[in-house]
């Protein structure tokens, strides 16, 4: 598992059993929990799938967890990328997704170079923009 993801992993196993063992429903501490989740710049990959449909050519799902999302800002695109930077493609998200955390989304027919062997991901915030992190995951091996 990828450092990157492990810790996601991680953060997000964290605030749900900070936010469960609290048992303070006050105003003052929902206020507190609120302004954390709207701190976080950027909404987290969680994890990504790849399904090979052709020679070079694959489905993604990508995995995104952004518990900030609200209608006035959400995490809106995810996009897929080469390690030197070429974009590859890119899944634009609509709305925001605050009913449905984490959320998985697919973006289907995304041409990947032959002799790829692994792939970046990077979130993008609707009001903050591409995230400063890239997740890498290695494609599998095709059958």
């Amino acid at each position: 598992m990828p450092g990157g993801l492990r810790a996601a992993f991680g953060a997000i196993a964290i605030a749900a059993t900070l936010m469960a063992c609290s048992g303070d429903d006050s105003p003052a501490t929902a206020a507190a929990e609120r302004r954390q989740l709207l701190s976080q710049r950027f909404p987290d990959i969680v994890g990504a799938i790849f399904d090979p449909i052709g020679d070079t050519t694959w489905s993604i799902r990508v995995t995104i967890s952004s518990p900030y999302d609200t209608e006035e800002r959400y995490a809106d695109a995810w996009r897929v990328l080469t390690l030197d930077g070429l974009v590859l493609g890119t899944r634009q998200l609509t709305h925001d997704h605050a009913a449905e955390q984490p959320f998985t989304r697919a973006l289907n027919n995304v041409e990947i170079p032959e002799g790829t062997e692994s792939v970046l991901i990077e979130a993008h915030d609707l009001i903050n923009g591409w995230s400063d992190e890239r997740i890498e995951f290695a494609l599998p091996e095709k059958d």
